[in-house]
């Protein structure tokens, strides 16, 4: 299975019962999306292979770990050649507490997530990312106060519905 061979729904299935418990037994996964287990592990084995699952991870309850702080950012660049671009990201994927990093469009041209320990430690990596002079025109805070929801996983089976090979 190439990656750029079309899934059919029995892949996305398995896709999506793997974010939903990347744990489950092949036997258990084999059941809920209807094959037997030797072909499912082949199937897992292909698109492992292929690069649609790109890893296993344990989800955190941070709250139980004690305070942090999440803190979107919108970042707008001085200047928009390759180059500014590409240093600005190479930067921000070396701050552990970026977890996430968008182009988007719009009126800015990053969105940025950062989790900290609290807001001096958020001032101080923006900071530190002023003071390497890497571009950054202007930036928005904006400090998440709840969220009463954050969905792991994506709706795969709506999303390629109309899309996949029978």
């Amino acid at each position: 299975m190439d990656s750029r061979q079309k899934l059919d729904r029995i892949d996305i299935k398995i896709l999506s019962e793997l974010q939903k418990n990347g744990r489950i037994t092949n036997v258990e996964l084999a059941e809920l999306v209807n094959l037997s287990p030797s072909p499912c592990l082949m199937r897992v084995k292909k698109l492992q292979a292929a690069g649609y699952i790109t890893g296993y991870s344990a989800q955190i309850d941070l709250a139980k770990l004690g305070e942090t702080l999440t803190v979107f950012t919108e970042v707008t660049l001085k200047n928009h050649r390759h180059i500014d671009f590409s240093r600005f990201q190479q930067t921000v994927a070396k701050i552990e507490s970026c977890i996430e990093c968008h182009l988007v469009s719009g009126g800015y041209d990053y969105l940025l997530k950062f989790v900290t320990a609290g807001i001096v430690d958020y001032q101080t990596i923006m900071e530190s990312l002023i003071d390497r002079d890497i571009g950054i025109d202007k930036y928005f805070s904006f400090v998440v106060i709840k969220s009463p929801f954050i969905k792991s996983q994506i709706p795969l089976t709506s999303l390629f519905a109309g899309k996949l090979d029978t």
